[in-house]
């Protein structure tokens, strides 16, 4: 494990903690499923801003370009934490009868679960290095 993964981990956690905060309040408004996606969207931002000043260098192309790049591999990491996060909220946790905070525990292990695919996403295509235009 590299000191950059470790730096991203920590982003992370900052960005997961946002994002389960903002879940929790999204939640007296919407109904569980979409406040996990609202609050996602507030989790990512902090996520990009976290990520492009303490982990990775500059890839040399605009900031709106990488957070495309970095909002397209979020979509993925997205579905991921929606599909946790229901299943075991929705599934897992009534059939072996967990009632603590199962909301806010279910979605905290799907804001977890793309931890690996999230830092390669990035690394490798949301803050790549872009070569710049004529060369290969």
């Amino acid at each position: 494990m590299s000191p950059q993964f470790f730096k991203f981990v920590a982003a992370g956690g900052l960005a997961a903690a946002v994002n389960v905060a903002s879940r929790i309040g999204f939640s007296r408004m919407a109904p569980y499923g979409v406040a996990i996606v609202l609050a996602y969207l507030v989790g990512m931002t902090t996520a990009f801003v976290l990520t492009r000043l303490f982990v990775f260098e500059p890839s040399g192309r605009r900031k709106r370009d990488e957070y495309v790049r970095f909002g397209l591999v979020n979509l993925v990491s997205l579905a991921q934490v929606w599909l946790v996060s229901e299943l075991l909220y929705r599934w897992l946790f009534p059939m072996a009868h967990f009632a603590w905070r199962p909301e806010t525990v279910a979605h905290a292990i799907g804001v977890a679960s793309p931890i690996f695919t999230s830092y390669l996403g990035h690394k490798h295509f949301s803050f790549a290095a872009h070569a710049p235009d004529g060369e290969v």
